[in-house]
């Protein structure tokens, strides 16, 4: 039978789960630390978050041994300086020997210069090599947030995101950086200086013993309080940045209601927790320092005391072990901030782990996404199930029973919504807020899938078609568009990046953007600031869906993208889209709105109602017969004539 071992004592016969709940009991009544984050620290050095950290330092080992063989030669000359200054005072200086002074004068001269260029050299590799650290991750971050759902994100946080690729990395950068420059060093000069002042006054070792057990018991403590304190300050780091962000994308909004107190209150709450939980971390260093530093010290004045009696011709010698005994002392410091480095790492290796730990967008298929690699990319399905775009009689879109609840929801946004939309064809979409309108088209490009239901495209499940070739099918123009820093060519590009001039232009009139861009200073070069600040909210609109008209859909899709235009420009944007699906043959649309004028002249419309279709049908027909329709009408053009 298969003998399993929990902390170093061999258990036979024990089955796996009961040997992970026997080993987190175990490490847990070792480490005296209770279930939770208070006791997590444990794991992160027994090769958990840290196995992140050294898969990145393994496609640079060439660069990291080449820094660390520098390090040793700088660790050497510098353990060596003490000893060739007792010999300069013990052979030269009380001696009187000129000869000896110049000799090991020149020794010691030789060894800084070798020392001064090996950390040189050191210190350029460590810099290049924690650069190159921090580019990895945040690239295989980014890449990673790119394939992740939408669930995912909603449930990361993007204010967490961002903080997480930037501050995080941050924290890794340091360490590694730390680690090619100080984690080596310091450790071997404290042992070499150990050992070289026991070889030089081996009667003073007990003094050494016990200043380097006092000193370990006082790292691991500090390492045990610290890594649950910085795990907290980073949580409210994530918190001071969702404020920061909240308030400057609603900064418009929070000043015309005269918000400005209510917000700052808001802010200086989440500045003053981020305050608290930065200072309880750094209490840490505080406390502990200072308590190394007051052992060392103590060591120096016993090892002082008990060598009062030294031969006065060996004073070189006992000056070379208070050299040491500060070397011990730096090193110990040293080792202290790099621990402290390394609990911060830990914990921030722990919250981009968690980005990568999330599933992937599913490419196709029923069972969920298998977590990918850091550094995998996608690549497209080799047998994709594809839509069969020509079948007779297949619908273009079929919802069957389709019912989704949002993550953390009480209630269904979509309930048992069941329809069919002919192609081509248009679709109008209306209802009052939160009636489920845009949560039902997210789900046709995959953005979210329904958790009871079946969707089909063309007669295919929507999760057995390959999700890159399901969205190029798909143009979608959001209500609030997303504007990108640069120019307007270069926005409408990204519907199709080979597009022509003539081609970027006809999507603009068919969009009515040509009346303002005509007039924009360089046309379709002019410069848009990030979001589109320097545009307005009608013209946003129109220059996202003229993005969107370069792909040249089979299915368009409009989430309330018209509701920024007056009557006149918007009625002249539908009358286009229609001429444009009658050229193109087979385009399809479906327009989202709250508005009567946008939606009534649609092939059929959805009346949608608290997340449930409440009617459908043709304008002329819900007029007769659904009074919610009618409702909505007479609220917004006025009641209808007999």
């Amino acid at each position: 039978m298969k003998r399993h071992e929990i902390g170093g004592l061999p258990l036979p016969g024990v089955s796996p789960i009961m040997k992970v709940e026997i080993r987190d009991r175990f490490w847990r009544k070792l480490m005296n630390r209770p279930h939770g984050n208070d006791g997590i620290w444990t794991a992160q050095f027994r090769g958990g978050h840290m196995r992140l950290i050294g898969g990145y330092v393994r496609r640079h080992i060439a660069m990291v041994c080449t820094a660390l063989t520098f390090l040793l030669v700088e660790t050497i000359t510098d353990l060596l300086q003490p000893t060739l200054m007792s010999h300069v005072v013990d052979d030269g200086v009380t001696r009187r020997d000129v000869s000896s002074v110049l000799h090991w004068g020149m020794v010691m001269l030789g060894a800084a210069a070798l020392g001064a260029m090996a950390a040189v050299i050191r210190n350029v590799y460590s810099s290049r090599f924690s650069q190159l650290i921090g580019r990895d991750i945040r690239s295989d971050a980014f890449a990673k947030v790119m394939r992740l759902p939408f669930q995912s994100v909603d449930r990361l946080r993007t204010s967490a995101i961002i903080t997480r690729i930037t501050n995080d990395v941050v924290q890794i950068q340091n360490f590694t950086q730390g680690m090619t420059r100080i984690m080596l060093k310091a450790p071997i000069t404290c042992i070499g200086a150990i050992v070289l002042i026991i070889i030089q006054v081996p009667r003073q070792t007990a003094v050494i013993l016990v200043v380097i057990l006092v000193c370990a018991a006082l790292t691991t403590a500090s390492m045990r309080a610290g890594f649950p304190r910085f795990m907290r300050a980073q949580k409210a780091l994530d918190s001071l940045g969702s404020a920061s962000r909240e308030f400057l994308v609603s900064v418009r909004v929070i000043k015309s209601f005269g918000a400005e107190d209510r917000e700052q209150r808001k802010f200086d709450i989440a500045a003053g927790h981020f305050a608290r939980a930065t200072v309880s971390a750094s209490r840490i260093s505080a406390v502990y320092g200072p308590l190394i530093n007051l052992t060392v010290n103590a060591g120096i004045i016993a090892l002082l005391w008990l060598s009062r009696t030294q031969d006065p011709g060996r004073i070189g010698v006992l000056m070379a072990c208070v050299n040491y005994m500060t070397q011990v002392l730096f090193a110990l410091g040293r080792v202290s901030a790099i621990l402290n480095t390394a609990v911060r790492a830990s914990a921030s290796a722990h919250r981009i782990e968690e980005i990568f730990d999330e599933p992937d967008e599913r490419p196709t298929g029923e069972g969920p996404a298998q977590t990918e690699s850091k550094n995998a990319r996608h690549k497209p399905s080799e047998n994709p199930v594809r839509p069969r775009t020509n079948a007779a009689g297949t619908d273009l879109l079929t919802f069957s029973n389709v019912t989704f609840t949002h993550p953390g929801a009480s209630a269904s946004s979509l309930k048992q919504l069941s329809f069919h939309m002919p192609g081509p064809s248009t679709l109008g979409i209306i209802g009052p807020t939160g009636s489920g309108k845009t949560t039902l088209i997210t789900m046709i490009p995959r953005f979210y899938q329904p958790q009871k239901g079946t969707i089909l495209y063309r007669g295919v499940p929507l999760n057995s078609m390959d999700l890159h070739d399901l969205r190029a099918h798909m143009a979608i123009v959001p209500q609030h568009p997303v504007l990108f820093t640069g120019t307007v060519r270069s926005n409408l590009l990204w519907g199709d990046p080979a597009a022509t001039d003539e081609e970027l232009w006809q999507a603009i009139r068919r969009a009515s953007a040509d009346e303002f861009i005509e007039h924009l200073d360089h046309g379709i070069d002019a410069e848009i600031g990030q979001g589109g600040v320097n545009l307005s909210g009608g013209q946003q609109q129109r220059l996202s869906l003229a993005r969107a008209l370069l792909r040249k859909p089979e299915l368009l899709i409009l989430d309330d993208c018209t509701s920024a235009l007056d009557g006149f420009t918007e009625a002249r944007v539908l009358d286009n889209l229609r001429e444009m699906s009658a050229e193109s043959k087979g385009m399809s649309m479906i327009v989202v709105s709250q508005r009567i004028s946008t939606v009534r002249g649609m092939d059929e419309i959805l009346v949608m109602n608290a997340g449930s279709l409440s009617d459908s049908g043709t304008h002329d027909e819900l007029m007769s017969k659904s009074a919610q329709y009618h409702a909505i009408f007479e609220s917004q053009i006025g009641p209808v004539r007999a």
